[in-house]
């Protein structure tokens, strides 16, 4: 590039004097504008800071009219207390409030506005005016922003807040609103946003004359039901947690019913819907290996926390907030998520429910869903996987590395003959059977389907294997199993069975990676995360904020395994990897590890490429399609599957079964019509 093109590049005014403004104090009028810039963004901040009082004064019912979607017209109408008439010209001026007078008020908010310059902000960049009435006045009063003029005005005990022509006094800002339309979805979005908090609360919005959304006061159930409909809350559950002073509680969404964008993600603090990427990340990490490629999980969570524990003095809109132990609400809240996902739908398969939908499971309440699959649990013995030796590491990590002395013991080497203890079928402690002859490729197991084969067990079966895990009184009395009893094996691939709804299809290799995924990860959590120390430390360059973190977290790095120090100006010395991960590359763990420390104060990593090796294990252990199963095997692996914790999906977050219902069957074959 010559000089000619790096003069292009230079600052106006580059060499030139420039002459010195002088500092002085900014007008009142645009100091607010300037305060607007932050705060109102479109109609709907307006409506989100409006709703906000409105809610702080007592509200039950809330009725929101707009023009134009909100550009025209705003009108927020509630039957809150009401403003005296003394504090009616107070209400404008900045940093005028009733929420907090000291900072013990404002480190312990529990109100959804403090800041007190929503008022003066939307002012200073509309037409706006105030009329309220409190219990004991006779009439109400109104106020005119713009002229400061106070008038009798006629309406019951509450307050009226109407916004006119939005950015008429700052034309720029308004060439940036999108269409009516847009600006519409927007201002509901928000009251949507109140509305799931308060359900005690009634909401009705307006637009053109038209009413087009009412949600009643009534039951957080019902609210959560308007809002997000029947679909939501039949493919979503239960979350509640109480962890000390936190409790976690709310909806989430199962993984099948995922979306492509995030727009059903919910987050409400101590009854303030946020953004926070902190709980995000924890939300995310819980639905890890049940979800599949980038679908994005439904959920609606509440955090309530004491108000000392987290600062919501963050962003002026509010919406941003900061916890003082951020790394415990990040596990609480990943905690809070995986326990209600892990409760398996295949361990209530085949109890009735209403309107179930053709392919998806009958969704159970989640306290019944929880207190049998924890039954199940509890009796179902777990099995003896092959115990590595004493030179190995206490799990075997290092399947992915076909270097002979790597290998996990007991693996068996390619090519060869698997022994009968990592047989696919080991842990279901059942007798071996010698798999059909074809290829172990999933892909291509569509390409060479064999005939149907229904196959009974033998006497010998019936009184050996196949009791140990379906007692032969259960047998004998009808029991009814919630994925039912295997009836055939198809194209090599999917089991068939027979519940009391009607048929389950289930993909057994998908299903039986998920077990043999599940037992190895229960072992992994018994075995102690131990470091390896190095002999040689690896030194790579970091950056501040990386040396920053290396000493500021060095308890908790090392509680992940990993010994990580400054070795000299500008360098990190990894001198201990955990020991299940001694073969991976260190200086990338370390600075992965650092990266989301650094971001979240948490850091699941490590534990993400432990169950990425247990999900490669899993995968290569499991049953391989065209290999054929007696019914002893198939019944054997419905049983895991409804005493195994996520058994709805495989670790890619595929679908492991399906239901289709005696109703689904009759109208396939047009039957009754």
């Amino acid at each position: 590039m010559t000089q000619a093109s790096l003069d292009d590049y230079a600052p106006a005014g580059h060499g030139q004097p420039v002459a010195r403004r002088h500092i002085q104090e900014l007008p009142d009028e645009l100091i607010s504008q300037i305060a607007a810039g932050e705060v109102v963004e479109r109609p709907a901040s307006v409506v989100r800071e409006l709703v906000d009082n409105a809610l702080d004064a007592g509200a039950s019912q809330i009725t929101v009219k707009l023009l134009a979607g909100g550009v025209r017209q705003i009108l927020v109408e509630d039957d809150g207390c009401g403003i005296p008439l003394d504090e009616l010209p107070l209400a404008l001026r900045r940093h005028a409030t009733s929420k907090i007078r000291s900072l013990d008020d404002l480190e312990h908010v529990n109100t959804m506005g403090f800041r007190g310059e929503a008022l003066a902000a939307i002012a200073s960049v509309s037409d706006a005016s105030i009329a309220s009435r409190t219990p004991d006045a006779p009439h109400a009063h109104r106020l005119d922003a713009r002229s400061g003029e106070v008038s009798p005005a006629a309406r019951a005990v509450g307050t009226s807040v109407e916004v006119r022509e939005l950015f008429f006094s700052t034309p720029a800002r308004r060439k940036f609103l999108k269409s009516d339309a847009t600006e519409l979805a927007h201002c509901l979005e928000s009251v949507r946003r109140h509305a799931l908090a308060r359900p005690d609360v009634g909401f009705a919005v307006w637009h053109e004359g038209k009413l087009v959304e009412q949600l009643r006061a009534g039951t957080p159930a019902q609210r959560l039901q308007d809002v997000l409909g029947d679909e939501f809350v039949r493919t979503s559950r239960d979350v509640d947690l109480q962890i000390g002073p936190m409790r976690i509680h709310g909806r989430a969404g199962l993984p099948d019913a995922a979306r492509s964008r995030a727009d059903w993600q919910y987050c409400y603090v101590n009854g303030r819907y946020v953004r926070d990427k902190l709980i995000a990340h924890g939300v995310r990490s819980a639905y890890e290996d049940v979800l599949h490629g980038s679908r994005q999980p439904t959920y609606v969570l509440f955090i309530d926390i004491a108000p000392e524990l987290v600062d919501v003095n963050v962003h002026p809109t509010k919406i941003e907030v900061r916890f003082r132990d951020s790394r415990e609400v990040h596990q609480a809240v990943r905690k809070a998520v995986d326990a209600a996902l892990a409760i398996s739908r295949a361990g209530e398969a085949g109890q009735p429910a209403a309107d179930a939908g053709p392919v998806v499971a009958a969704e159970p309440s989640a306290s019944s869903s929880t207190e049998s699959a924890h039954a199940t649990l509890s009796a179902t013995t777990a099995p003896n996987w092959p115990t590595p030796t004493s030179q190995q590491s206490p799990l075997p990590w290092a399947v992915r590395d076909s270097a002979p002395e790597r290998r996990w013991a007991g693996w068996p080497e390619p090519g060869a003959t698997a022994p009968a203890s990592v047989d696919a079928f080991a842990g279901l402690n059942l007798p071996r059977v010698v798999a059909a002859s074809g290829t172990d490729d999933d892909d291509s197991a569509h390409d060479a389907l064999a005939p149907l084969q229904i196959q009974h067990p033998t006497a010998s079966q019936a009184e050996g294997d196949w009791t140990r895990h379906v007692p032969a009184a259960e047998m004998d009395d009808g029991h009814e199993w919630p994925l039912g009893r295997a009836i055939a094996q198809i194209g090599g691939i999917y089991v068939l069975a027979e519940n009391a709804k009607g048929l389950i299809i289930v993909d057994m290799h998908a299903a039986h990676e998920r077990v043999v995924y599940e037992r190895l990860k229960a072992q992994m959590t018994h075995e102690r995360l131990e470091s390896q120390p190095l002999l040689i430390p690896l030194t790579f360059a970091a950056t501040p904020q990386e040396i920053a973190t290396a000493e500021t977290q060095h308890e908790t790095l090392m509680t992940l395994g990993l010994d990580v120090g400054p070795i000299g100006p500008g360098k990190l010395a990894v001198r201990s990897l955990p020991l299940a991960l001694k073969q991976a590359d260190g200086v990338e763990l370390a600075r992965s590890v650092l990266a989301e420390l650094a971001q979240l104060d948490a850091s699941n990593v490590i534990q993400r490429a432990q169950h990425e090796l247990l999900a490669t294990m899993a995968c290569h252990g499991a049953v391989r399609a065209n290999r054929r199963l007696t019914l002893t095997e198939m019944n054997a692996l419905l049983r895991d599957m409804e005493a195994t914790e996520r058994a709805d999906q495989c670790n890619h977050g595929r679908p492991t079964w399906r239901q289709l219902t005696l109703k689904d069957l009759d109208a396939l074959f047009l039957r009754g019509r």
